[in-house]
């Protein structure tokens, strides 16, 4: 059976948790339909964890770091890295167009796409899930510029940002999708630091924890979401 689907969500295990990876498949005849894409992706998948190195690393991220790493690394993150979403990334723009100094350092840095929900008592934070990445593309290339390493979202990226990425020698992660109270947990302490202003959008300063991710964009260029579709239609 052919088949020519416009978009289509995958669930894939990751980690002990999932990830959702969000395929397009114009031009793409299977034989085995959704299901046997399916099926092939887990098996696939299965594979790269037991051929990809599950990576501990400290945040920040030095670039000669950020070089080893390669699309599909299972990567646990500890140290510090900041949130910052649609507004946050807005102003950071508009700041470096007036010449003013931005509110965090860039360089090394990783900026996790965030608005958390309130925190329950005794908690840090409430639940911390991704946001799509590609609301920050218009602004993502002028922070990598200035040195900016790791960002951490959900869903692809714009070819100007895989494009400053490899500039830069950077590297973009997915963190689980709908698994924001999971996520929480990896999250040991929050701190609001500028645009107190934009509420759950301010920029915060979190400190992690073993907080999972998984590479989709690496430094050279590489990019998940399109090499498991690719390799998928050899078939």
């Amino acid at each position: 059976m052919a088949a020519c689907v416009s978009s289509i969500y995958i669930v894939l295990p990751c980690f002990a948790d999932t990830i959702y990876i969000h395929l397009t498949l114009e031009r793409c005849n299977f034989d085995s339909g959704v299901q046997g894409l399916e099926v092939w992706l887990k098996t696939e998948l299965r594979k790269e964890r037991a051929d990809n190195m599950e990576r501990h690393i400290t945040a920040p991220i030095n670039k000669e770091t950020a070089k080893e790493l390669r699309a599909g690394d299972y990567v646990y993150l500890t140290g510090t890295i900041y949130t910052a979403r649609d507004a946050a990334h807005k102003r950071m723009y508009e700041a470096l167009e007036k010449g003013e100094a931005l509110p965090l350092e860039m360089k090394d840095n990783v900026i996790y796409y965030m608005g958390p929900s309130p925190a329950r008592e005794s908690r840090p934070i409430g639940s911390a899930g991704p946001t799509t990445a590609s609301r920050m593309d218009k602004y993502a290339p002028a922070l990598l510029d200035l040195g900016l390493t790791g960002m951490i979202g959900k869903g692809k990226r714009s070819e100007k940002v895989k494009e400053a990425i490899v500039r830069n020698g950077a590297v973009y992660f997915a963190a689980v999708g709908g698994a924001g109270a999971l996520l929480a947990g990896s999250i040991k302490a929050s701190e609001v630091i500028a645009y107190d202003d934009l509420g759950t959008e301010a920029i915060r300063k979190l400190e992690v924890e073993n907080f999972p991710v998984i590479v989709v964009i690496d430094s050279i260029g590489q990019d998940l979401y399109e090499t498991a579709i690719r390799e998928y239609c050899k078939l």
